[in-house]
């Protein structure tokens, strides 16, 4: 169940399910009985308020309400408008309960609940959250009431990712089928607490019309399409990673990349170094190969005469003349070529030249590597994380590579996956540059530079898991072989 949802798209897997013959009122049903299920398997008896609103979200607040109440769980409810005013399904199910309800009308009508069930406004609320609504929520939460949001929380967008001012932090939110895409997004993934999806009827075979361009990063997605070394092959054949080395202080990034390259799958990496440098490359690095450039001229024709199958260039490379043209050289070969960092940056006040390079290149794909002050540098679009993302790789024709606590992968095409199972401690110097030789060691494995990317974020974040508290950027490469023997097991 790796598929993202937007509201519309949730919206049309209903209609496709009722279609298909199941009654809008089960669809209803198997949603109230499945967080009324979620509750009885995860605390205990105790005092429960229901907030119902004026859609579909009221009606599953309602069998809630009917379903506790008959497990003898004491039930309270608040309606946010006039019940009488309901339609539909969820006017059936506001008729179907029998017990008392009254007004919603602010802070003063909690009571200290121990839970309280959110089921006022869905997944396509916008808009300012009313305040009766904000106040009641807010206060239980400062109380310490466990929320549990139907769907989403009241004030997040389920496609978007924002929130309403007055939105409140749920323990847990149930939602149906499919998670919604904005569940991913900040700032929405930091209210969404727990997330449970759960299954309520709806076929399978609908997603076959739906047009799903947004995955979750999921090993499943792409473990079988990297291919592991033959018996038969050698280190030429898993391919020759090329990394562009910065100067004589600035040697680490690279350093760091190139383990990571070869940890992740290359059978030779060189770093190409500035003159000055050569000496701190070569007494630094022992499996990894050095060799000195400073011309792009001889840099292009080096890398088409090596058959370099990837080139990273980017990380603390500088803002100069020099990363701008080996930039542009690297992109006249067939190589796959990543952009990281200063690669990026060096055309802040170009970007066009870059693109046009990149529509340019006869053969092997472009991968770009922003972090969000990078991105603003390159980019001038608006919306959310994943949209920004899916426009920058439109715009640049390369697959783009969008970091923050959820990072979004997308193609020019339009497919993107989220990735979410990176910790707060990947963010620390040089955890980047472990990322950017990922990628470069991965996009030699055969798949698709889309997927090689997808696969190197999720390995990056397991890596951070693995690792804990206190990591720092040398100690993601020493993690990539217990992933990968992991993942051949879990996959085989």
């Amino acid at each position: 169940m790796y598929e993202l949802f937007s509201t519309q798209q949730m919206y049309a897997a209903d209609a496709a399910a009722m279609e298909a013959g199941i009654a809008g009122l089960k669809l209803m049903e198997n949603a109230g009985r499945g967080i009324t299920d979620q509750i009885l398997k995860r605390y205990s008896q105790a005092s429960v308020l229901i907030l119902c609103g004026p859609g579909n979200n009221g009606g599953d607040g309602y069998v809630a309400a009917r379903l506790l109440s008959k497990a003898g769980w004491d039930v309270r409810v608040l309606v946010f408008g006039d019940p009488e005013d309901l339609t539909g399904d969820a006017a059936s199910m506001y008729g179907v309960y029998r017990g008392d309800v009254a007004p919603l009308t602010g802070a003063t009508d909690y009571n200290g609940e121990a839970i309280v069930i959110d089921a006022v406004f869905g997944a396509g609320f916008r808009g300012d959250l009313p305040e009766p609504v904000a106040t009641l929520l807010g206060k239980a939460k400062k109380e310490g009431a466990t929320i549990i949001a139907v769907d989403v929380p009241s004030g997040v967008n389920g496609t978007s990712g924002e929130v309403s001012q007055g939105a409140v932090v749920s323990d847990l939110t149930v939602t149906f089928f499919r998670a919604k895409i904005g569940h991913y997004l900040l700032p929405a993934r930091e209210y969404v607490g727990e997330l449970s999806v759960i299954d309520i009827g709806i076929p399978e075979d609908v997603l076959d019309d739906l047009d799903i361009r947004v995955l979750k990063n999921d090993p499943s997605l792409w473990w079988d399409q990297m291919a592991a070394p033959q018996m038969s092959g050698h280190k030429y054949a898993r391919g020759h990673l090329a990394i562009n080395g910065g100067g004589v202080s600035s040697t680490g990034a690279a350093r760091i990349a190139a383990r990571a390259g070869l940890r992740a799958g290359a059978g030779a990496v060189t770093v190409v170094s500035p003159p000055a440098a050569l000496m701190v490359y070569s007494t630094a690095l022992e499996a990894v190969m050095v060799t000195k450039m400073d011309d792009a001229g001889q840099f292009e024709d080096w890398l088409r005469s090596k058959r370099i199958g990837a080139v990273l260039i980017g990380p603390a490379n500088g803002v100069t003349e020099r990363t701008r043209e080996y930039v542009l050289a690297a992109l006249q070969t067939p190589a796959v070529v990543i952009l990281d960092a200063d690669a990026l940056t060096v055309f802040q006040d170009d970007p066009e030249t870059l693109f046009e390079a990149i529509a340019d290149k006869k053969s092997g794909e472009v991968i770009l590597t922003p972090h969000e002050a990078e991105f603003a540098r390159l980019f001038n679009v608006t919306g959310s994380h994943l949209e920004k993302c899916r426009k920058a790789a439109k715009m640049s024709g390369a697959v783009t590579l969008l970091k923050g606590a959820t990072t979004v992968i997308a193609s020019p095409s339009g497919d993107a996956v989220l990735n979410v199972n990176a910790p707060p401690w990947l963010a620390t110097a040089g955890s980047g540059d472990a990322l950017a030789g990922l990628i470069g060691g991965l996009s030699l494995s055969g798949a698709s530079a889309f997927l090689a990317v997808s696969c190197a974020v999720w390995v990056h974040g397991e890596a951070g898991n693995l690792f804990g508290r206190g990591l720092i950027a040398e100690d993601i490469e020493a993690k990539i072989p217990e992933i990968f023997q992991k993942l051949d097991a879990k996959c085989a």
